[in-house]
């Protein structure tokens, strides 16, 4: 499933419950596009930072090379996305928009209420959520596939709904920015200072719709990307026990409600038969699990992962990860 569903998609999130191996699986699949032939960028929005870790590299903010192929001219790149780099950069340019709208001598209750804001509830969402707007809308110019490797459950679920939120509120704001436009030039005729070309509020008024403009159509580019299921789908990672089963579901619920595709599920770590009692017996209840997971999600579609021996580090161990996905 998740072979084919990637080879047919541009961009395609990878999320569950937390420790359930989306690294893992994300960087397989980006990694078997790449040595098809693809050019692919693998992007971790999971604060936790596990990308570098499992390729044994630095990677960071910027795209680094992680596996290129010169037979098949596939190449795949990783970012981590610095969630306070993010927030610095958003709220700088949050501040400038604010510093247009205020006088000069409110510029430093400007920068106390920015202060507060780097810690307020939403302000890390919107941030990742524009940083991804920004890799998708740039990105698919040099690479065949964006794979995003989400944070645990509950945070992507939220993520997956602010494009249409944040949409809508930029639509409000600029709806009330043309009305406070009309209201100052009709202050401005009254006080005789109607010349267009020296008027410096009209001028400031159009920067300050210039940069609602470019993010309501950010926002809205990435609500169009994510509710389009030939573009973009989303696989639910997780293990063959009850929570993570439970958790999955609900994810799948919440992101459908969201207007996002979900392509379909990978469970990881399935234990062998064949190796001791032990093992057997519980995947016979990992069995048991997987069959609910059917009952309480009919026609979508699974794939399984084994439990692996040894550490999952490096991109010999990514590779025969990748090998399992056939």
């Amino acid at each position: 499933m998740l072979l084919e569903l990637i080879q047919r998609r541009r961009v395609l999130f990878l999320g569950g419950k937390g420790g359930v191996g989306k690294t893992a699986t994300a960087s397989a699949a980006a990694l078997h596009q790449a040595a098809s032939g693809r050019r692919v960028l693998l992007v971790s929005t999971d604060p936790a930072h596990n990308l570098g870790h499992l390729w044994d590299q630095r990677v960071g903010d910027e795209p680094v090379e992680l596996y290129r192929d010169d037979t098949t001219g596939g190449v795949l790149r990783g970012v981590e996305i610095d969630p306070q780099r993010t927030i610095d950069e958003h709220l700088a340019e949050v501040g400038a928009t604010l510093r247009d709208f205020m006088p000069e001598h409110l510029h430093p209750q400007v920068a106390a209420h920015l202060k507060l804001s780097a810690h307020s509830p939403g302000t890390h969402e919107s941030a990742i959520l524009e940083r991804i707007a920004v890799l998708i809308e740039y990105g698919l110019d040099a690479h065949d596939l964006i794979v995003f490797d989400t944070a645990p459950s509950g945070h992507t679920a939220r993520l997956m709904a602010l494009p249409e939120i944040m949409s809508t509120w930029m639509s409000g704001l600029l709806t009330r920015r043309s009305k406070a436009e009309r209201f100052g030039a009709a202050v401005r005729v009254l006080d005789g200072d109607d010349d267009p070309a020296s008027n410096a509020p009209s001028n400031r008024d159009q920067r300050i719709r210039q940069v609602l403009t470019r993010r309501k159509a950010r926002f809205e580019m990435l609500r169009e990307v994510l509710s389009n299921p030939k573009t973009c789908s989303f696989v639910v990672v997780l293990t063959p026990e009850r929570l993570p089963v439970l958790e999955s579901v609900e994810l799948c619920a919440q992101l459908r409600e969201s207007g996002v595709d979900v392509g379909g599920l990978v469970v990881n770590r399935l234990s062998p038969r064949d190796a001791g009692e032990y093992l057997a017996q519980r995947r016979e209840q990992e069995q048991r699990h997987l069959d609910s997971l059917s009952e309480l999600l009919p026609g979508v579609a699974v794939d399984t992962l084994p439990m692996l021996s040894g550490d999952l580090v490096g991109p010999a161990a990514i590779q025969r990860l990748a090998h399992e996905l056939r």
